[in-house]
């Protein structure tokens, strides 16, 4: 056998360039002879340099890399010389030089005869195959409508193996935010695919993208010689595997589909020993394995492979190869479908890349080519109505589908007719495709029947075998499957195609498959939804969601898991008549519009779920689609977020997640983090018209897609939120935010500062754009925040139009921002004629960089803030008109002396700064009073803050001198121990003295002999406090000695600062000198029990003129009348007696009866004493003996407080007794008394002594029987001027509720009535009702009432009904209570509205009722007409979604309220309710709990909470809310500074999250 010198189709320098290192290693081993001939070729020149090297390998390289730069015909020649005379030639070398050398007869035998043979087989053997490799190209590419430019071709290349799926221990949102489980990705060509040799490429695409015809176009390159790397390429086809079930070995199976040249063994042993010898110049091409029936065997299953002959089953030898197993160096290539890809097996040099399909010029250049011979008319029209035609144009991104569209619109151009309806779902397409290849079979003669009903037992016959295939995963049929019949007919109209097939017995055949595997799935559905063997179970059981998240152990299947979705689609109303007519009986209508709601129903109950993963949610959607069911889409839509993760969205998904999400009746959230999408599938975004809130966060998206997205960002009407992964360039039209991760990096995020510069000037031009997040938080992304007018929920309770400033914010955080870039970044947000904020929050400004940010407050008038804290927490804060103050905060800094004299005169040309904070700056006592020099030239309205400065006592006296210093300072509060708190306050509104604080200052003589200096310097000075001080007795008494003295001090504050009892009483007894009105007030830690009596009887003998004492634990608050004391008129004279005291208290401060002995004398002096008020006092007999006392000597006295425990029964008489029976006494109160029976009965008749008394407080009473209640009720109702009457929780019988009710029509000055939780003792009649309504029909005289409290009465609908009967002329009433009384929404609509007429009405509490919408409702009418309401309980109702849409309303109009409690009200979508809040400028306490509201609740309050100034309680105990949405909460804390604390106990939050360190967030249950 002679094989002749053949031209190398290569470049034969690039062949040199590539068998360089091959080439110096047989050269090395040749002898001299060899090497001479080859250095004769050599240029002189050239030569002595090469040959004056010493070592022989170098000379070999320098004359290997001569002839890789010379020219061809020289580098043949050295070629040749190789081949000719070298020994041992390796075969692959030999291969290749052959090639370009030939072979003569005449050049000696490299090696044996049989070594040549071994080539010349191989050479014959290639030839053949690239012959039989391009038979098959021809066979598949003959419908081809263009020609495929491998290079041309793209995919996406994924450096990553693919998650698992369901294998995936991390949740997709975790795995979205660290990046983990995400394949980055970018672009590269089909042809590359190859160009790189020895490793497994799984090449995916969905069905329809190409898979097939560019592998086969890949195969035809190689037969041309594209790929010279490559010596021997097999491309095989799991279809045709899929019909060997024998075991084969490699070789067999090779030589099975490409036979040797006339099955000559010799041949195909040559062949496959170098096969063996050289994986790396093989590659193998395994097309379609998601046709496959089996799965391949896991490599760990694998035993070794020592005998490459050795016959295995195909999934055991397919798996060797591809997992490297055998051949490890060799290169193979597979494709499959995405869900597929978790059977390919990771491996060194394992890659995965998928086919984008079209884009938009890519169809349209399809289309022009598939009409290119049908006529220019034609074409133009079917071009334009293809790219103008959303619905179509989405399918046909997918070039089968695009192939697909293009017959549709050819058939539908060509039937008879002007009124071309259009499909709008791909059923219905195929259902015209169908109709397309019927009109085939006559030769497009159209006749009058219906090809359908023509057809129909064809095409019945054809569903039948399209669902028997589906059924046992068969995809190709023998050609005894089919009948004759239905070949011809299928053939003829092209539904089957005719395929030759390889048996595995070597012998050849035919078989039919249909023209796609979606026409079979179209085909089974079909089937299913017309045929009446099929039962409606049957038909529900293939109705399941399928999920693109696979995993190793899911069932394999050859299909593309299209059938639900065509059963979907012909359930749409468009598809009935066709139906109708393939069913073709009597009845039919009915039956198929049965059938038809039958999968409507079954898609309406997965609609209802809450549970589905993203893939399952976008493959509900396409079914929705497919019905075109409006219905069925407003439900789906009706989720308030669709939340979607790592799997690829195509123009086909986002075209059904548009149809679903536009027939929403709310605002929903698109997110579609860490999913691949093309950019042409962003023009389908405008036609998602209710999504406010779109979330692209992954770093697959380039460039070329945010170019994409800010095209068509101004058509997203709704559009409020845009957070996108920072990896790209934004271009907004005109106005341009420009930026890139390819810029120089300056801060983490990868935006520099030039980048934020024109990010601030986007800010200011931007009329929508509202918020933009740069931040680095860890994540490389850029959030934007839209604002718009156009809102499409029919809810919504605000819109735009209100002529309120833009809020805008520019967030930075964690940058390194330059002091260079700060004036050009201020210049450009200068010009933002909005509300503006920049959040600068960890960037490292230096001090120098933070004082030019602070230059900001004078050089522009609208800052209203700068809050600088070093590596914290830091905002500028911008509004639209000149600020008319500004807050300045430079906190935790380092300033030294020098820092402190700049920043003072930065400040200096500040005249509208309000407040100043310098906390934590390391001050000391030297930089407090450079401050405090330059004080007096500063213009502050507000305060200073001196706060952790480190400064000694030296420091606190400067601060303390400024009073003296500055003339605004009216307010100086230092506090040198834990809490170390230094605070300068300036003149305010009706404020005219001044106020000095000093708590653990420790000072020593020195210090105070200079503190009263400074004091009695101040001649303003009107509040002094001075606490925790450890005062030294050697300076005390000077310093009391001076606090007497200043005549301008009128109150005095000394707390915990060591005093005894005697220094106490001197100070006491020298305030008795001064004249004048004076409030002490004195704390210790002793001042209780004997002491704190002994105290306060001896200071009533020192001072006659103390007006009032009160006692409450450990202080004493003693407030003395001055000279000019008001005349009074007391009953009764005395020469001995105090005319100034009018009211002394004692509250909890653990005196107990025997203790007050020493004050029965001073006591019953004080004729003039008007209130008595003693709470938890322990009484004894000497208790009850010295009441007994002390009261009938106050003849004046009008308030009576006991609030007494452990009283025995006489004493308690006793007490009762004792009680005034003056007609001055007005008010008593005897809360939790346990009275006894003789207590009763005495208090019942003491109380028909005083008429005049207008207040009683009887509330937690106890310890009598009914006869006895009977007779306390019936001396309570004569005391006829009661204006006010509380009996919470006490015990009374039908007759006691009767006598109440009876005397109820007396007491027509009743204002104030309590009730709560009076235990009846009830009887029958009581029980259902009566006794009740006749108690409330008692209130019919009552005309001024202001407060109605009647918790937990159960009073119902009737007791209702009759109440409501006279609320409306209550029009004082300012408080109502009914909690806990079985209200119904129906009742409650009836009190509400009846509540309409009390126009003052401030507190209204309906808490554990049963309201419901309806209630909801009716308060959203009624609270605009209540303008002070400020307190509102709706608690443990049920209001559900609706009815907190309802409260929205009503919050809106609310500007008094203070208090909202909403626990517990049926409904998780609050999200309304906390944006409302917005609208409550007085709102002070929020609860929001039990109600299980996620996190988009936390999410707006988060928005919300820095507009309620001043909130400071937030309730969210037991909701859902996640770590992630407590993050977001805790970073909105800095801009809420009057919150004190927010709940979250019981929520599913890891509290030690580093984020959610602020001490105002509480996880506890108290």
């Amino acid at each position: 056998m002679r094989m002749e010198r053949v031209d190398w189709p290569g470049d034969i320098l690039t062949l040199v360039a590539q068998e360089a290192s091959a080439l110096v290693e047989l050269l090395c081993e040749q002898n001299s002879g060899v090497l001479d001939r080859i250095f004769a070729l050599v240029e002189p020149k050239t030569l002595d340099h090469r040959q004056s090297l010493t070592n022989t390998r170098d000379r070999v390289s320098a004359i290997v890399d001569y002839f890789k730069s010379s020219d061809r015909n020289s580098c043949r020649q050295f070629l040749t010389i190789v081949y000719q005379y070298s020994e041992n030639i390796p075969l692959l070398l030999e291969t290749t030089l052959v090639s370009i050398a030939g072979y003569t007869p005449g050049k000696p035998c490299s090696s044996s005869q049989n070594h040549k043979h071994l080539f010349y087989h191989l050479q014959s053997y290639m030839d053949a195959l690239k012959s039989m490799v391009l038979q098959k190209y021809e066979s598949v590419a003959q419908a081809v409508v263009k020609d495929i430019r491998l290079e041309d071709t793209w995919v996406y290349l994924r450096h990553r193996n693919p998650p698992r799926g369901k294998d995936r221990t991390i949740q997709p949102q975790a795995s979205l935010d660290n990046h983990e489980g995400e394949e980055s990705e970018h672009k590269v060509s089909v042809e590359s695919l190859l160009k790189t040799t020895s490793r497994v490429v799984t090449l995916l695409g969905q069905a329809g993208s190409g898979k097939t015809l560019l592998v086969h176009c890949l195969g035809r390159d190689w037969a041309e010689g594209s790929f010279p790397s490559i010596h021997l390429l097999f491309l095989l086809e799991f279809r045709q595997l899929n019909l060997i079930s024998r075991d084969l070995s490699l070789k067999e199976l090779l030589f099975l589909f490409y036979p040797a040249c006339d099955d000559d063994e010799e041949q195909s042993d040559a062949v496959f020993e170098f096969i063996l010898s050289n994986p790396e110049k093989v590659c193998f091409i395994f097309d379609g394995y998601d046709e496959f029936r089996a799965k391949l065997t896991h490599p760990e299953k694998l035993e070794s492979i020592n005998d490459p002959n050795k016959p295995l089953p195909l999934t055991d030898l397919l798996s060797g190869l591809c997992s490297r197993r055998f051949l490890p160096d060799c290169t193979v290539l597979v494709t499959c479908r995405p869900r597929d890809v978790t059977d390919m097996f990771g491996s060194p040099g394992f890659i995965t890349c998928e086919l984008q399909g079209f884009d938009r010029l890519g169809v349209k250049e399809y289309a022009e080519q598939y009409f290119h011979k049908k006529g220019d008319e034609l074409k133009k029209k079917a071009v334009n109505l293809l790219m103008n035609n959303r619905h179509l144009l989405s399918m046909s991104h997918v070039p089968g589908l695009c192939h697909i569209c293009c017959v549709c619109m050819e058939h539908l151009f060509s039937s008879d007719g002007t009124d071309l309806q259009l499909p709008t779902s791909l059923t219905q397409i195929y259902m015209q495709i169908i109709l397309a290849f019927l009109k085939r079979i006559n030769g497009g003669v159209v006749s009058g029947t219906s090809p359908l009903q023509r057809y129909r037992s064809k095409i019945v016959e054809m569903s039948q075998l399209a669902l028997k295939g589906l059924e046992e995963s068969t995809i190709v049929f023998m050609d005894t499957d089919v009948s004759p019949e239905l070949q011809e007919f299928g053939v003829k109209s092209g539904i089957l195609s005719c395929v030759k097939l390889t048996r595995e017995d070597g012998s050849s055949g035919y078989g039919f498959t249909f023209m796609h595997l979606t026409m079979q799935e179209f085909l089974a559905a079909l089937h299913l939804m017309t045929s009446q063997n099929i039962t409606e179970s049957q038909l529900k059981k293939k109705l399941n969601l399928k999920t693109r998240w696979t995993t190793k152990i899911d069932p394999k299947s050859v299909f593309t898991d299209s059938l639900h979705v065509y059963v979907c689609g012909l359930a749409a109303e468009a598809c009935k008549s066709s139906l109708v007519q393939l069913k073709g009986a009597e009845g039919t209508t009915a039956w198929v519009q049965k059938r038809q709601a039958t999968v409507r129903n079954v898609l309406l109950g997965f609609a209802g779920s809450t549970s589905q993963t993203g893939p399952k949610i976008v493959e509900l959607c396409r079914c929705a689609h497919e019905t075109q069911d409006a219905k069925l889409a407003r439900a789906i839509g009706s989720r308030p977020q669709f939340e979607l993760r790592n799997i690829r969205l195509n123009a086909v998904d986002m075209d059904s997640l548009a149809f679903v999400t536009a027939a929403a009746d709310q605002n929903v959230c698109l997110d579609i983090g860490g999913c691949s999408i093309d950019p042409d599938c962003l023009e389908i975004l405008p036609s998602f018209k209710n999504v406010d809130h779109l979330i692209f966060r992954s770093r697959k998206y380039d460039d070329k897609f945010a170019e994409a997205l800010c095209g068509i960002l101004r058509k997203l009407q709704a559009l409020q939120k845009l957070d996108i992964a920072l990896q790209c360039v934004f271009l907004f039209s005109k106005e341009c935010i420009c930026f890139s991760e390819n810029l120089h990096s300056v801060s983490e995020n990868g935006v520099d500062m030039d980048g934020v510069v024109m990010l601030a000037s986007a800010i200011c031009n931007q009329k929508n754009l509202r918020k933009v997040d740069a931040s680095e938080n860890g994540k490389k992304k850029l959030v934007l925040w839209f604002d718009t007018s156009r809102r499409h929920n029919s809810r919504q309770l605000t819109t735009n139009v209100t002529g309120i400033h833009l809020h805008k914010k520019l967030s930075l955080t964690r940058s390194d921002i330059k002091p260079v870039y700060m004036t050009k970044l201020c210049k450009q947000l200068v010009k933002c004629e909005n509300l503006l904020d920049i959040d600068l929050s960890h960037v490292d400004l230096s001090t120098n960089g933070a004082l030019l940010l602070i230059r900001s407050l004078a050089d522009c008038q609208r800052v209203t803030a700068v809050e600088l804290r070093h590596q914290a927490e830091a905002f500028i804060k911008f509004v639209p008109e000149k600020a008319e103050a500004a807050i300045c905060k430079l906190t935790e800094y380092k300033l030294c002396k020098s820092n402190v004299e700049k920043l003072s005169r930065i400040l200096e040309n500040c005249p509208r700064l309000s407040e100043l904070d310098l906390s934590h700056n390391l001050l000391h006592d030297e930089g407090v009073k450079c401050f405090v020099d330059y004080l007096p030239k500063l213009k502050i309205s507000s305060s200073v803050s001196l706060t952790g400065n480190q400064i000694t006592q030296v420091g606190a006296l400067h601060l303390v001198n400024s009073m003296n210093t500055c003339e605004k300072v009216v307010a100086v509060e230092v506090s040198l121990g834990v809490e170390d708190q230094s605070l300068i306050k300036f003149v305010q509104e009706h404020v005219n003295g001044k106020t000095l604080r000093l708590r653990e200052c420790s000072f020593e003589v020195i210090h105070l002999k200079k503190l009263v200096e400074i004091v009695n310097r101040c001649p303003r000075l009107l509040t002094l406090e001075l606490s925790s001080n450890s005062l030294h007795s050697q300076g005390l008494f000077s310093l009391l000695d001076s606090l007497v003295e200043l005549s301008t001090i009128q109150t005095v504050k000394l707390r915990s600062n060591g005093l005894s009892s005697e220094q106490i009483e001197y100070f006491v007894k020298k305030l008795s000198s001064c004249h004048q009105h004076r409030d002490t007030r004195i704390e210790e830690p002793w001042l209780t029990g004997n002491a704190v009596a002994s105290l306060i009887a001896k200071c009533l003998n020192l001072q006659p003129h103390i007006k009032e004492i009160s006692v409450n634990r450990a202080s004493i608050n003693i407030i003395t009348e001055g000279n000019s004391r008001p005349r009074s008129t007391f009953v009764g004279h005395s020469e001995n007696f105090s005319p100034a005291l009018q009211s002394i208290s004692f509250d909890d401060c653990d005196i107990e009866g025997q203790h007050l002995a020493p004050l029965t004398l001073p006591i019953q002096k004080c004729h003039a004493l008007q209130d008595l008020r003693f709470s938890q006092l322990k009484v004894d007999r000497k208790g009850a003996d010295f009441f007994s006392a002390v009261i009938p000597f106050l003849r004046n006295l009008r308030n009576l407080t006991l609030d007494l425990k452990g009283a025995a029964e006489d004493e308690v008489a006793t007490l009762m007794a004792a009680l005034p029976k003056t007609t001055s006494f007005e008010s008593l109160s005897l809360s939790q008394l346990v009275l006894g029976d003789h207590g009763a009965t005495v208090l019942g008749r003491a109380l028909q002594s005083v008429p005049n008394l207008k207040s009683i407080n009887l509330s937690q009473c106890s310890g009598w029987t009914a006869a006895r209640g009977r007779d306390l009720v019936r001396g309570l109702v004569q005391c006829v001027s009661l204006a006010e009457i509380r009996l919470d929780s006490v015990i009374l019988d039908e007759e006691g509720i009767t006598i109440l009710a009876q005397g109820f029509s007396r007491l027509t000055s009743l204002r104030r009535l309590s009730l709560n939780k009076i235990r009846v003792v009830t009887s029958e009649t009581f029980v259902n009702g009566t006794g009740i309504l006749c108690l409330l029909a008692s209130f019919k005289g009552f005309r001024q009432m202001e407060e109605i409290e009647l918790e937990s009465w159960r009073i119902g609908d009737s007791g209702t009904y009759e109440l409501v009967k006279y609320i409306p002329s209550w029009t004082e009433l300012v408080k109502l209570s009914l909690s806990d009384n079985n209200v119904t929404d129906q009742a409650g609509e009836k009190l509400l509205a009846a509540l309409s007429h009390c126009r003052v009405l401030q507190k209204l509490q309906l808490s554990k009722n049963q309201l419901g919408q309806a209630s909801a409702a009716k308060l959203a009418q009624v609270v605009p007409l209540l303008p002070q309401l400020s307190e509102l309980n709706l608690s443990e109702n049920q209001f559900g979604q609706q009815g907190s849409m309802s409260l929205c309303e009503g919050l809106m109009s609310m500007k008094a309220l203070k208090i909202l409690h909403l626990t517990s009200i049926g409904s998780s979508d609050l999200v309304g309710v906390a944006s409302s809040l917005k609208h409550c400028p007085s709102i002070e306490d929020v609860s929001l709990s039990w109600n299980l509201c996620d996190d988009s609740l936390a999410r707006t309050l988060a928005e919300i909470l820095p507009l309620c100034t001043k909130l400071k309680r937030l309730d969210l105990e037991a909701n859902n809310i996640t770590t992630a949405g407590a993050t977001v909460i805790a970073k909105c804390l800095p801009s809420c500074p009057s919150i004190e604390v927010i709940r979250l106990w019981r929520n599913p939050i890891a509290k030690e999250d580093e984020n959610l360190k602020d001490q105002r967030l509480n996880f506890s249950s108290v």
